[in-house]
């Protein structure tokens, strides 16, 4: 299959090189830094672009992997192809895209992407999503060649897993940033309870969450608690925070 990648961020790096590894060709990278896009090509292939008017036309597939506010704008400059055009995007409607060409759809990979580490695509959940059947089918098979978890999601649903992933991934690493800051203000290691973090995230590959919540919140002890947000005085929106995630815990165990 040939392919035209509009992006060179942390998923389109990522999901480029996972496609070539698995015989797909990269017939160009767009990149609004013509510097990033070579970059890309150098691992990838391809040639690398830095305008949308030298789109190759006759691709089978387009896949923007950009911000999502700048889907829209990427999808109504190509109008004039005639092969399938996905976005990556957890939260952005199909219809941003389909109602600017013909093919249209979804190919958003359920997982957290840094350039820095490498990532298998194995068990990555890859949720797609198109205009028509005969579409579906073609995404259908290329993420197969990827993953062994591929679902088909529509719209309403990616959105709601988007927002899951915000709190099972996000919101957890800001935690353990917030941490690190009291530790550091304290001269303790964030190294320490790595274990911890490790021993957490285990439980929740073989239980549900809830039945596996430990802490002075769900025990209901309240010394513990007035005594951990006493020792917050001095930092109001962490406070809030230890507070919110308290109450959230103690009304989840009723």
């Amino acid at each position: 299959m040939k392919i035209v990648l509009l992006g060179s961020g942390n998923v389109a790096t990522h999901l480029a090189q996972a496609l070539v590894a698995k015989g797909e060709e990269m017939v160009q990278v767009f990149s609004q830094s013509l510097r990033n896009a070579i970059s890309l090509t150098d691992l990838v292939g391809g040639e690398p672009i830095d305008d949308l008017t030298q789109v190759n036309n006759s691709a089978d597939l387009y896949i923007i992997a950009v911000k999502d506010d700048a889907i829209a704008g990427i999808a109504d400059q190509l109008k004039s192809v005639t092969g399938l055009v996905v976005h990556t995007s957890g939260t952005t409607d199909m219809t941003v895209i389909s109602s600017k060409v013909e093919h249209a759809g979804v190919f958003y990979p359920l997982q957290t992407f840094s350039k820095a580490k490498p990532v298998f695509f194995d068990e990555i959940p890859l949720c797609i999503e198109a205009t028509d059947e005969k579409q579906l089918k073609v995404l259908n098979t290329l993420a197969s060649k990827l993953s062994n978890r591929v679902y088909q999601v529509d719209g309403n649903q990616r959105k709601i897993l988007h927002l899951a992933a915000v709190f099972a991934c996000n919101f957890p690493n800001h935690l353990y940033a917030l941490a690190n800051q009291l530790l550091q203000q304290h001269q303790l290691d964030f190294e320490i309870i790595r274990p911890l973090i490790k021993e957490t995230a285990d439980k929740v590959m073989t239980n549900l969450p809830e039945s596996v919540q430990t802490g002075p919140a769900i025990r209901e002890d309240e010394t513990t608690l007035n005594k951990h947000f006493s020792m917050l005085s001095n930092v109001p929106e962490l406070q809030n925070i230890y507070q919110t995630l308290s109450d959230s815990i103690k009304l989840k165990a009723k």
